[in-house]
């Protein structure tokens, strides 16, 4: 199975739909009550339930899901009621429509749970129907929607967002290291649509590396990610270089990315990261070791980039 450990939690949310075609004549004999095995709907509805909480034992690659939520209705098809999810030609024939959401606070998304659900509501309609109607069908099974994770990157900038890189190391300054968490969030931000227009190594001076933001501050460079010094050795003195000169706090942002590490790493918690604005540029400071940089950004991206938004007065 492929690893999603890596994935923030999030709230994922997705809608689906499937139509069980029909004679009129059934339906008039739902419509009257008049079914063979009586209840028709309740007992799909539980059997589109099932369905949804078994689709890991179903599907080998679907990962376990908490299904937080799900709602399965039944209507029959209508042209004014479900014009939006299917095509002209559909209305040319009688039908039960299966409509079914959920959502779940998870790594992964649910889609697959709510088709399952809508597809086993389909059959358990089937299979209470075919004693009154030879002629039945499923069809226009589909996904509506589905919402979390990367479905909303969109969401969080119109355009990509334009970034810089700032690694802060006396070593790798000094030709005697190479860079390695630097490359990893420049790439990282590249893969999330972000525009890195620079990527510069400095010593972990205060001094310099005030001037280094300073000077991309005045660029209006809208998001700042540094990488090393955020620890509690002698020479980590970026956190204590970018406070100095940060207008305004941005906690929750450092918090994130310490729960999301403390998750995979005790150490986590000796990180001494702070974010916060200078005019309309955000800055964030990252470790300066490989996972430690990855995960802090897994913890932050996209949503992060929704602060440029804010800033300009957009709310949230």
């Amino acid at each position: 199975m492929r690893d999603i450990s890596h994935k923030p939690m999030t709230l994922r949310t997705a809608r689906a739909v499937g139509i069980l075609f029909c004679s009129a004549g059934t339906q008039e004999l739902i419509r009257t009550e008049q079914l063979p095995k009586g209840n028709l709907f309740d007992v799909a509805r539980a059997a589109g339930f099932l369905g949804a909480k078994h689709t890991p034992q179903l599907l080998p690659h679907c990962h376990p899901v908490a299904i937080d939520g799900m709602d399965l209705t039944f209507t029959f098809l209508d042209r004014e009621l479900h014009n939006e999810w299917f095509d002209e030609a559909v209305f040319g024939r009688e039908g039960i429509v299966v409509y079914g959401e959920a959502r779940s606070i998870g790594r992964t998304g649910i889609e697959m749970e709510i088709l399952t659900g809508v597809t086993v509501a389909a059959l358990e309609l089937y299979d209470m129907l075919k004693p009154v109607d030879k002629a039945l069908e499923i069809g226009s099974v589909r996904l509506l929607e589905k919402r979390g994770g990367k479905s909303d990157r969109q969401k969080y900038f119109a355009s990509p967002p334009s970034c810089a890189v700032l690694v802060c190391s006396d070593s790798t300054a000094a030709g005697k290291r190479e860079d390695k968490s630097g490359v990893i969030i420049r790439d990282m931000l590249a893969e999330a649509g972000a525009d890195v227009r620079h990527y510069a190594v400095v010593p972990d001076e205060k001094s310099v590396i005030q001037d280094q933001l300073r000077k991309w501050v005045t660029e209006d460079i809208q998001f700042i990610f540094t990488t090393g010094g955020t620890g509690l050795g002698p020479r980590d003195n970026t956190v204590s270089a970018v406070k100095e000169i940060l207008e305004r706090d941005a906690d929750g942002i450092a918090e994130a990315m310490r729960s999301y590490g403390q998750m995979r790493t005790p150490m986590a918690m000796m990180s001494r990261g702070v974010a916060g604005s200078i005019a309309h540029t955000l800055v964030v400071t990252l470790p300066g070791s490989s996972d430690g940089a990855r995960e802090s950004l897994e913890a932050i991206l996209p949503a992060v980039f929704h602060a440029r938004k804010m800033k300009k007065g957009g709310g949230h």
